[in-house]
């Protein structure tokens, strides 16, 4: 499955309601679940961004459905990257001409 990484800022909603923040996480894992995806890692990290999520998704479609659903709610604005593994990465250079 790929594998994407998603970077989060909270809007000023989610950050007013940050108490929620949890309970918000635990739905988007049931939602990412009743689509075939999985949350594989959640971060908050300092910096640029308020949150990171490692996530694996059938394809791209069903994630950007998931990533549109999710931001839709106003709690956060997101970037997403299609991340290719190691294997995946060798594969590539390797297929070079």
């Amino acid at each position: 499955m790929p594998t994407y990484i998603i970077l989060l800022r909270w809007t000023q909603q989610g950050i007013a309601d940050i108490k929620n923040g949890p309970a918000r996480l635990d739905a988007a894992k049931q939602a990412f679940q009743a689509r075939g995806a999985e949350i594989k890692a959640h971060y908050l990290v300092m910096g640029q961004y308020d949150l990171v999520s490692i996530v694996e998704a059938p394809d791209d479609e069903t994630l950007a459905k998931l990533v549109l659903s999710v931001g839709s709610l106003g709690s956060v604005s997101s970037e997403t990257l299609r991340a290719f593994t190691e294997d995946e990465y060798r594969q590539i250079v390797t297929a070079l001409p």
